[in-house]
């Protein structure tokens, strides 16, 4: 995984604005790329000049994001759960992780789509399953788009701020990534519930 991980980050470093592209889409197919790693690195690149700008780093980033789970997206809706059964080993995308999803889907309809941008694998792959249920366009880019935004921008500003020093804090993000994960997830449901109140009164 940290062999994948370092080969990723040297196609960014070598490649710029297109290596990062090309790898944000990749880990929007299932590839083990280690989101959370890259786009730091890419902010501390950005920071140091080898990339331009940092608003162009997360702009690239949330395109990568927004291919791959087109990509995602067009394999669940038109191969289907056959072409997951057949398939789905090469991106670990078995039974059990289709059961994950669904259990997410049921719970959170649409949004659910949302939650996801921020959980560990499942945010590389939830466009397949969001295509097989046929999920409405407009919501399933508006969701992707809303959780990419804020997953790439807060770790390519996180990257750029803390430069040189990126790598070790990312290093932690991932460790306690399903933690952050649970507090993002929790803090978006307590802020729609309180509106929705607000709202109805």
């Amino acid at each position: 995984m940290h062999a994948l991980t370092a080969f990723f980050l040297h196609l960014v470093d070598q490649f710029g604005y297109l290596g990062l592209f090309v790898v944000m889409t990749l880990a929007n197919i299932g590839a083990p790329v280690g989101s959370e790693l890259v786009l730091p690195a890419a902010g501390a690149l950005a920071a140091t000049g080898h990339l331009s700008s940092v608003w162009i780093t997360i702009a690239v980033a949330l395109a990568g994001e927004l291919s791959g789970q087109t990509i995602g997206y067009a394999v669940g809706r038109y191969g289907g759960l056959p072409f997951v059964e057949r398939f789905g080993k090469y991106v670990h995308l078995g039974d059990a992780e289709m059961e994950r999803v669904h259990v997410f889907f049921e719970r959170w309809g649409s949004f659910a789509v949302f939650i996801c941008r921020f959980v560990p694998f499942i945010r590389g792959v939830i466009g397949i399953p969001a295509g097989i249920a046929e999920m409405p366009l407009v919501p399933f880019y508006l969701w992707t788009f809303c959780g990419s935004l804020i997953f790439c921008a807060g770790f390519v500003l996180l990257g750029s701020s803390l430069g040189a020093h990126a790598g070790v804090v990312a290093e932690a993000f991932r460790k306690y990534a399903i933690l952050i994960a649970v507090v993002v997830v929790v803090a978006v449901a307590l802020y729609f519930i309180l509106r929705s109140r607000l709202l109805r009164r």
